[in-house]
């Protein structure tokens, strides 16, 4: 008797309509600062997303804390689990980050207001199309002209211009970067090293005017997740200062305030093996027409030679649609992963494909991104775990 060979169905690539697309005019980090000043009587900033009013308002964002990372160690953080109940306007949800979720791209969102697709930084690396060039958004490297490149007012400048006593308090290699030009500058800059010399400003300059608006900022929970992991003890060292750090600053809240504590993103930890980590710069497939590998490991840009994205684009859903949401410019755009609406300026910037990772894997590029593929923990897609951040509230 003849023995058929069993039959094993190649994977359905995802679909890219099915990716949850963040909450963009309701409930998105470009969001939260039109909400707060709207509730200070700022005229001409609008958001469908309400917070009660407050004359004082302190923000501070933790790099890196996400969500479901906060839920998950209570531990951990006893100060800012007992806010989880007060997030998003007492509901207890979640804010989203907005496309893709990292550093670049939501500050720039939370400090103007404004989701990817207007404010033109798109990921962590994309291309500059008046160049050619691939260009770190973190970094800014290679140079262009900030305002340029993101041409908009920042909420922090339209509220200084308002009358409202406007700060930014955080580490003064900040100072004068381009991407605190373009997305968060705005009345007054506030160097400190310390975490504890930052909340004790924070609070201090929140004080000092009937109306104020204060950005407050600590990275190193996002630091250690990249080098150590999440699940590291270095990771969960870094929650419980910045937990002491929260509690801290709402100690010192004066009358008449609300501190916001966000996040620009969540994390997840890829582990180390070839199914996980698959990395372009060994694989011929992936490499096949693609002239420039933009974003990072779980959120890429895809720039394709000339006459080659509809064979990109074919190509990277046979090879990885089954773990990624891959969608070709036009379709990420339409179904609005940056925003409602895309800039013309920012078009370009977009890969000719975009593909954002569903599964526990990322696609590094151990030559051309030798640094980032060695990280442990990674961020950038739309998955709860990295798209979902806090929105924690405390009032005086």
């Amino acid at each position: 008797m003849a023995h058929t060979a069993p039959f094993w169905p190649e994977p359905e690539p995802l679909d890219p309509l099915t990716a949850p697309v963040p909450r963009y005019g309701t409930g998105s980090l470009a969001d939260l600062l039109p909400a707060v000043v709207a509730g200070q009587g700022l005229p001409g900033v609008t958001t469908d997303m309400e917070l009660a009013p407050a004359d004082r308002a302190c923000v501070f964002l933790i790099d890196g804390l996400g969500w479901e990372l906060l839920r998950a160690h209570p531990d951990e953080a006893p100060f800012l689990t007992s806010l989880l109940g007060t997030s998003l306007n007492g509901t207890g949800q979640p804010l989203t980050a907005g496309f893709p979720a990292t550093t670049a791209t939501s500050l720039a969102s939370v400090g103007t207001g404004l989701p990817p697709g207007a404010h033109g930084l798109p990921g962590y690396t994309c291309e500059d199309p008046a160049t050619g060039a691939l260009m770190n958004q973190l970094r800014w490297r290679p140079w262009t002209d900030p305002h340029v490149w993101q041409p908009y007012p920042t909420v922090f400048q339209l509220a200084d211009a308002a009358g409202i006593h406007t700060c930014q308090v955080s580490a003064p290699d900040f100072a004068q970067t381009p991407l605190t030009r373009i997305a968060l500058s705005g009345g007054t800059f506030h160097g400190r090293l310390s975490g504890e010399e930052r909340m004790d400003l924070a609070a201090e300059q929140l004080a000092a005017g009937d109306r104020s608006l204060v950005y407050t900022y600590y990275s190193e929970v996002d630091g250690k997740g990249h080098r150590y992991g999440v699940d590291s003890d270095a990771w969960r060292g870094q929650l419980l200062y910045v937990d002491r750090l929260a509690q801290r600053l709402a100690e010192q809240l004066p009358p008449r305030s609300a501190l916001y504590i966000t996040a620009d993103h969540g994390m997840i930890d890829i582990p180390f093996d070839p199914d996980s980590r698959i990395d372009f710069d060994e694989d011929w497939e992936l490499r096949a027409g693609v002239r420039l590998l933009g974003g990072e490991g779980r959120a890429r840009h895809v720039y394709a030679h000339p006459g080659a994205a509809a064979d990109v684009l074919t190509v990277w859903r046979e090879v990885v649609g089954d773990q990624m949401w891959v969608a070709s410019r036009e379709e990420a755009i339409a179904a609005g992963w940056f925003g409602p609406h895309v800039d013309d300026r920012v078009r370009a910037r977009i890969g000719d494909v975009v593909a954002a990772a569903h599964a526990d894997m990322a696609i590094i590029a151990s030559e051309r991104e030798p640094g980032e593929s060695q990280m442990v923990g990674l961020h950038g897609s739309m998955t709860p775990v990295e798209q979902l951040v806090p929105l924690l509230e405390v009032r005086t």
